[in-house]
């Protein structure tokens, strides 16, 4: 039977869409904003990471060394170059054996410190130097031990393949290839360690080499002769110097005891220092030159004019003498070739002391002298310059300079006037380097180049004397303070000696320290037997390597030996003509 309705089929209801809760997609924003959040700051930080530059922070630091240009000598000669080299690096936490690591360290580098390689090597460090800088055999060495954690990074070395030749001049580099003096400092301050910074990294050959003034022969023939002089008198140190006085570059600087630039904490040894720019000194009668171009410059005295030397120039008590006076009057050209300290002191006094220290200021003496070298020195001189004062400074006490700042004063006054700044660069300008251009009159310039040929003729520059050169120069010796006083026995003796004399090129100057007597000297220590000689001896080396060569003419540029009485302004115009028909 069949019950209506049963399995009649039944409407389903109409479904529903579901509906989400209104929060429910503020939710899943809120998610995805998180997410993205949480990458964003992941992402950022490890972006930082890979940017991380600080040595703390990295297993391996920045490259330590930089290139250099190669420095050259006036005639292309190497002076200073880069050497490729590696140093030796360890990773602490890469050490398998320390004591084993230790033990070949030791056996390759024995200067190294023990003690002080286990603790670095036992650190938790990521990265430290074993060795900067090493030798082919010792890399082959470390090479063959294989020991782990122990490797070799690529640097640069500096070289000086001359070793102490000129090593005042161009200084030294650290560890790192940073000029700390001399040249190379003076090199990284001409933009160098500007480019550095701004991360330019160059190799050698981008880099254009440094040319100098000086000349390699020349330095070595200098250099030659004053360690002889230096161990024949007994001399505590000794300098010298080869400038061209026309241009005002310096050819050659010596500086004894020296240093090798190799091993450049040598060069911080105190008695290291460059004497020629560094050390001041009290230049004793060379400043006589200076002072007898003053007093003709100043049209006061001529070569005629006559001085009483008699008897001493009194001050109180202090009275000023000559070293064997002529207890006589004098000329001007006898003062000069006797160096009578009572005639120059009059010849400053009679110009008075404000002019002469405005004289010798104007001739760079008073003031601090730059050129490329980083290290100079001040000149010491009294703040209250009285008379007293102008009469010692005449005669080279009582002011102390630098041997290059009165060599630069002598140039000056025998050149025809022209202060030029020296420079150890060559081709450097010398308008840039004109510190004033007429110093001293045009005669008054010929007048001191007659008085040092005349010294070298008769006086005490003889024994410098070179046959065909026509050398001229001024003789200085200066006793030393020693304990506040002035020592008799212990001197410094100095030379400045030019050539040719009636048309000067070069200046020679050579100052021995504390020289001491010899049996072939007569017991004498003054200039004019130690210092003068040494200065010939410079001359006849190095003047054939400039291509001077000596005159074959019969007949001196200068006049020998006239009358005393006969020296005046006649004798000037025929020493002028004469000097006009030299070949």
């Amino acid at each position: 039977m069949r019950l209506p309705g049963l399995f009649r089929p039944h409407p389903r209801p109409a479904r529903r869409p579901l509906r989400q809760p209104p929060f429910a997609r503020s939710r899943l924003r809120l998610a995805g904003f998180l997410f993205l959040g949480c990458y964003l700051v992941i992402g950022g930080r490890l972006a930082m990471l890979a940017m991380e530059t600080e040595p703390s922070r990295v297993a391996w630091p920045s490259p330590p060394s930089k290139a250099r240009p190669d420095i050259v000598d006036r005639n292309g000669a190497v002076l200073a170059m880069d050497l490729p080299t590696a140093s030796v690096f360890a990773e602490p936490r890469k050490m398998v054996d320390v004591d084993e690591a230790v033990e070949g360290l030791m056996q390759v580098f024995p200067n190294l410190d023990p003690v002080d390689l286990r603790k670095r090597l036992s650190s938790r460090s990521a990265f430290a130097w074993i060795q900067r800088t090493t030798t082919r055999a010792e890399r082959d060495a470390l090479w063959a031990l294989g020991i782990p954690g122990v490797g070799l990074r690529d640097e640069l070395r500096r070289l000086y393949p001359n070793g102490r030749a000129a090593a005042h001049v161009l200084g030294a580099v650290n560890v790192d290839n940073i000029g700390i003096s001399g040249i190379e400092k003076w090199i990284d301050g001409q933009g160098l360690q500007a480019l550095r910074s701004a991360g330019m990294d160059m190799d050698s050959d981008d880099l254009e080499p440094i040319a100098l003034s000086l000349d390699l022969k020349v330095q070595h023939a200098l250099t030659s002769e004053l360690e002889k002089a230096v161990t024949k008198f007994s001399a505590i140190a000794g300098a010298g110097l080869v400038l061209d006085v026309t241009n005002g570059e310096v050819l050659a600087l010596a500086s004894l005891p020296d240093f090798d630039p190799n091993v450049p904490t040598d060069a911080l040894k105190p008695d290291r220092i460059n004497r020629v720019a560094v050390g001041t000194y009290e230049m004793g009668s060379t400043f006589k030159a200076m002072t007898t171009a003053m007093a003709l410059d100043s049209g006061q005295f001529d070569l005629g004019s006559v001085l009483d030397a008699s008897s001493p120039l009194r001050f109180g008590r202090f009275a000023i003498r000559d070293y064997r006076g002529q207890n006589r009057a004098l000329n001007i050209p006898e003062s000069f070739i006797h160096s009578s300290n009572i005639a120059m002191g009059k010849m400053a006094m009679a110009v008075g002391p404000e002019r002469h220290r405005a004289f010798l200021g104007r001739l760079g003496q008073l003031d601090r002298l730059t050129t490329e070298l980083p290290e100079n020195a001040r000149p010491l001189f009294p703040a209250k310059w009285g008379e007293l004062n102008t009469a010692t400074i005449s005669f080279g006490h009582g002011i102390a300079v630098t041997p290059l700042q009165a060599s630069m004063g002598i140039a000056a006054v025998v050149n025809g006037g022209h202060l030029l700044r020296p420079t150890f660069v060559k081709g450097s300008d010398p308008e840039a380097r004109t510190l004033a251009r007429e110093v001293v009159s045009a005669r008054t310039s010929e007048a001191l180049r007659f008085l040092m040929r005349l010294n070298a003729r008769v006086g005490s520059a003889g024994k410098a004397d070179i046959d065909g050169y026509f050398m001229g120069g001024k003789t200085g010796t200066s006793e030393k303070v020693v304990n506040g006083r002035y020592d008799s026995g212990t001197v410094l003796t100095a030379f400045m000696g030019v050539v040719p004399a009636h048309a000067p090129r070069y200046l020679f100057m050579t100052v021995l320290d504390e020289p001491k007597p010899l049996p072939e000297t007569y017991g004498f220590r003054t200039s004019g037997w130690n210092a003068v000689p040494v200065t010939g001896a410079i001359m006849a080396r190095v003047l054939p390597i400039l291509g001077v060569a000596p005159s074959p003419a019969p007949f001196d540029p200068f006049p020998t030996m006239i009358s005393a009485r006969a020296w005046g302004s006649n004798l000037f115009r025929a020493d002028t003509l004469a000097a006009s028909r030299a070949p």
